[in-house]
């Protein structure tokens, strides 16, 4: 039977998490250090509980014949729960992005004019499948000053509930207030859209999960979202690589995991080096199982490519299978890009410091990536601890949001009497 929760509910949870924004915000940083350890060290106690409701949930995704790609994002195991509490103890030790001055500037009259970064407030964050979202988000959001309302996917609910469960109880017995975190302890889809409008109570919503999600909170919410639609990813093999790097970064960005968002699904080649890669990389990716679909080009070069179609250039597969493309040039390739890519993680692998120079420049994408993969737009990867999402937004954030993202900032005046002729 479907838990729900009354729309009376899902408000005061929101308020709780409004007010209990008020103290957050003024929580000093050796205060929500010490309740961060406190969250590592509890994961860690009680992971054979963490398993244990994590397997219940694994058991029915199966039986419901959810995806395998999904259950394995939702699985846990030992190793990912020390994996959960080593990210919580790395982002204790990362600089407090609260309370820092930003800019100062004098003006004529005497007025010193400080601009200081500040937390957002209370975050709603809508996720599927992958439990260690739970404690990432609560662990940026403390770090960052924010209360967080977490509502995540069906297919997960025990899983997240028991994380929320330790992690909250953990960080309240060293001080962090009393509704900082909130759990939607529902699956009933309506919540969500109750929640999407208490823009009085609710600051910043975002998204995470499937295309179909995103689009929908989108369209429905009344709370500003930072949001991206999905990863038409492209590594751009130009005239001037090194193939041997060249093999290595494409294998990396399609196969290290392909049902990720970061993950390539576009192969693009520069005509002058299709010939010698395009048959060595098209028989390793067969190899390992992934289908091509591909330009007349590259299925001259490479046999046992299917024709791809116009929807093929902008698929965003999750899957074992790549869109190729031969091209003439570096314009060209930025030219596809520009026309079916979603700006979210595009590379280029060339030894051509000019040629990296213009496409890093012409790609308008969250991240743009020289002779590396793109599965390291990723905020632990970028050193952040964890991320709250990837945004292919320009307003305000963009790429992996880390602790900074989940700022904003206000203005400091300090004078000495002046007033406004």
């Amino acid at each position: 039977m479907k838990q729900t929760m009354s729309n009376d509910a899902l408000r005061q949870t929101a308020l709780r998490a409004k007010y209990a924004s008020f103290a957050l915000s003024l929580l000093k940083t050796k205060a929500k250090n010490g309740a961060l350890l406190a969250m590592a060290r509890a994961v860690r106690a009680k992971k054979n509980y963490l398993l244990s409701e994590n397997k219940k949930d694994v058991v029915r995704a199966e039986q419901n014949g959810l995806a395998q790609a999904l259950v394995n994002r939702l699985r846990l195991d030992e190793k990912k729960i020390a994996g959960i509490a080593d990210s919580l103890t790395l982002i204790s030790k990362l600089p407090d992005p609260v309370g820092r001055t930003l800019s100062v500037r004098k003006r004529p009259n005497g007025l010193v004019i400080k601009k200081v970064s500040v937390p957002i407030g209370v975050i709603l964050i809508i996720y599927e499948s992958r439990p260690n979202v739970t404690a990432d988000c609560m662990a940026l959001c403390l770090k960052s000053g924010n209360s967080v309302i977490l509502k995540g996917g069906s297919e997960a609910l025990r899983s997240n509930r028991a994380l929320y469960r330790v992690l909250a109880a953990a960080a309240e017995k060293k001080g962090v207030p009393a509704g900082a975190f909130e759990f939607v302890d529902t699956s009933d889809r309506g919540a969500v859209k109750f929640l999407l409008g208490l823009q009085e109570s609710i600051d910043l919503v975002i998204p995470r999960g499937g295309e179909g999600l995103i689009r929908e909170v989108a369209a429905v919410s009344k709370v500003p979202v930072i949001k991206h639609f999905k990863g038409v990813c492209h590594v751009y093999v130009d005239k001037d690589a090194d193939l041997k790097k060249s093999e290595a970064i494409v294998l990396n960005a399609k196969l290290q995991n392909p049902a990720v968002c970061n993950a390539m699904e576009t192969l693009l080649v520069h005509e002058a080096a299709a010939k010698k890669f395009l048959p060595r990389i098209g028989g390793l990716l067969k190899e390992k199982g992934v289908e091509l679909r591909g330009c007349d080009k590259t299925r001259s070069l490479v046999f046992g490519v299917r024709k791809a179609t116009e929807e093929d250039w902008s698929a965003e597969y999750l899957d074992l299978i790549l869109s190729v493309r031969v091209v003439k040039d570096l314009a060209e390739a930025v030219r596809h890009i520009e026309r079916y890519g979603s700006r979210h993680s595009d590379a280029i692998v060339t030894e051509n410091k000019k040629s990296a120079a213009a496409f890093t420049e012409a790609v308008d994408s969250s991240c743009v990536f020289v002779n590396c993969s793109t599965r390291f737009n990723d905020g632990g990867e970028f050193g952040m601890g964890a991320e709250m999402g990837i945004s292919t937004d320009k307003l305000h954030a963009r790429g992996p949001m880390g602790l900074e993202e989940l700022t904003s900032y206000k203005y400091v005046v300090l004078g000495n009497g002046q007033v406004r002729n």
